[in-house]
């Protein structure tokens, strides 16, 4: 009769075992961070749409089944912790890869369709760190189990502490990394402690091991050295002003070099223009919402402003006289717009929350709702549906007017956007209207069934480079085809689908943009 032979059981000590039980909170802790940080690396390049997220999230699982089988094979052939370790400082050191790979794969990645490049460039970077991560899992299983009688509470405890890691890393990446570091840093601080997890084994119970010693010290002190290295300037005709993380993406404020024109950038998408010696908005978007809130509006006493963006829309509004709301999701925007575009937050009530919620508790009305809380090739979904905009025509006094800045196209094949805004509104307010530059869309929404303009637009507080361009966007009225796009619903609003051909475009233009830059 045959018999398969098994390694002998490895006698682990007292401290060992505790050490072993810490390293698995240690690798659950970071897998978390990886998986999160991998996605907001990637999306300054490709953007935060539901397929960047489902290419992260599949990555993982796929790295994270892999590695639980290579771990659990690799555990019955021997179950030595040196091998686990060297695995962890292999993790460690191509997460340090990451961030230098990250740029160059991710602009290759935007060749591809938005749903394949992101799964690409996911892949790529971070499937090799997020399985050899998961070795750890059946690895320490095997060796902290002492007899098959208390297997099951090996697993569940040495699970549970997995699991209690992975909690700590979520809560660590989303309230304290994001906010407060660059990405990179980040990733930097989470392979150093994978290091540190590794040092420990070898040089306090592997004492022997030089050559693991020396290793662990060389990759540690890389780690530093690329850490601390200032960020390299790359920009021919900006000065760098700003740059710094959020929980929204990376924010960037750039300055022209002959013309003083500075750029804000989100996720390197631009979101607006500001001319610092006119005190003005180089972006048609910031004159037409208001410009065409007030020639649809008979008085403009109260508004309110969903998304704060560098806060040029809001401080118009409050200039003429009107109280102004703001509800603004990113708290990080404020400080930059104070420094660099000239915000007087004083001026303004700003809240810091969601739309939506903000909608729903809200029991102020006011004369106009402006709706701007768009980022460059994506939209707030659940800002867009019926229940959405009848959240905002209650809160409008009679004759008030809502107003909607949207990237959508209007193309036959590529109006999906276009046309189920439109029909959502007019699902919920008497009369719509759609004013256009051919890429770029504003729409009204108003109580009354055909809403014209009450008074023609003031160009004299439009930037003169661009009153032209605002005057025809003014007469061009435009519609969608009444037979595409749907009502959106909270229960179904399938636009970053049926949009991703016109976001991906988007995208890939303005990365490509900020790479020549």
């Amino acid at each position: 009769m045959n018999k398969t032979s098994h390694p002998p059981a490895l006698v682990v000590s007292k401290a060992l075992s505790h050490y072993l039980h810490l390293t698995a909170a240690v690798s659950g802790a970071a897998i978390m961070i990886v998986e999160i940080l991998g996605a907001k690396m990637l999306s300054p390049f490709v953007g935060l749409s539901h397929f960047v997220w489902t290419a992260q999230i599949a990555v993982t699982l796929v790295a994270l089944a892999c590695g639980y089988y290579v771990g659990g094979r690799l555990a019955d052939r021997s179950q030595n912790p040196t091998t686990l370790y060297g695995a962890i400082l292999g993790a460690a050191a191509y997460l340090v890869l990451t961030v230098l790979l990250c740029e160059p794969v991710a602009y290759w990645c935007l060749d591809f369709k938005l749903a394949i490049g992101s799964l690409l460039a996911s892949t790529f970077l971070f499937f090799v760190p997020l399985a050899l991560l998961a070795m750890t899992g059946p690895f320490l299983i095997r060796v902290v189990t002492a007899s098959v009688a208390g297997v099951g509470s090996t697993a569940g405890r040495l699970t549970a502490i997995g699991t209690l890691g992975s909690f700590a890393g979520t809560v660590c990446v989303g309230y304290v990394m994001l906010p407060l570091l660059p990405n990179s840093v980040s990733v930097y601080l989470t392979a150093a402690l994978l290091v540190l997890v590794s040092a420990g084994y070898f040089g306090w119970f592997r004492r022997k091991s030089s050559g693991a010693l020396t290793t662990v010290a060389a990759l540690g002190l890389g780690i530093a050295f690329l850490a601390l290295q200032p960020p390299s300037a790359k920009y021919a005709d900006f000065i760098e002003r700003f740059r710094g993380n959020s929980n929204f993406g990376d924010i960037l404020v750039l300055e022209q070099r002959s013309s003083g024109v500075r750029l804000f950038s989100n996720d390197n998408l631009i979101q607006n223009t500001y001319d610092p010696a006119r005190k003005q908005s180089m972006s048609v978007f910031t004159h037409m919402l208001a410009g065409l809130a007030r020639s649809y509006t008979t008085n403009v006493n109260s508004v309110l402003c969903i998304g704060l963006g560098i806060g040029i829309v809001p401080t118009e509004f409050a200039k003429q006289g009107a109280q102004v709301d703001v509800v603004e999701i990113n708290p990080a925007i404020v400080p930059v717009a104070v420094k660099y575009f000239d915000l007087e937050p004083d001026k303004l009530a700003i809240t810091f929350d969601d739309g939506r919620h903000f909608l729903n508790r809200c029991r102020k009305q006011y004369d106009v709702i402006v709706l701007d809380a768009f980022l460059g090739d994506s939209s707030p979904s659940h800002l867009m549906t019926r229940k959405a905009f009848a959240a905002m025509y209650r809160v409008l006094r009679p004759g008030g007017t809502l107003v909607i800045n949207a990237f959508c196209h209007l193309g036959d094949d590529q109006d999906f956007f276009a046309a189920s805004l439109r029909r959502t509104l007019e699902a919920v307010f008497p009369g719509v209207q759609m004013h256009s530059d051919g890429s770029q869309n504003y729409f009204v929404a108003t109580d009354r069934p055909e809403p014209k303009l009450l008074r023609q637009p003031d160009l004299e507080l439009v930037h003169p480079l661009l009153r032209a361009q605002v005057k025809e966007i003014f007469s061009r009225l435009v519609n969608t085809a009444p037979d595409h796009g749907r009502v959106l619903t909270d229960d179904f609003n399938p636009i970053e689908f049926y949009d991703a051909q016109n976001r991906e475009a988007t995208r890939r233009a303005q990365a490509q943009r900020a790479q020549r830059m």
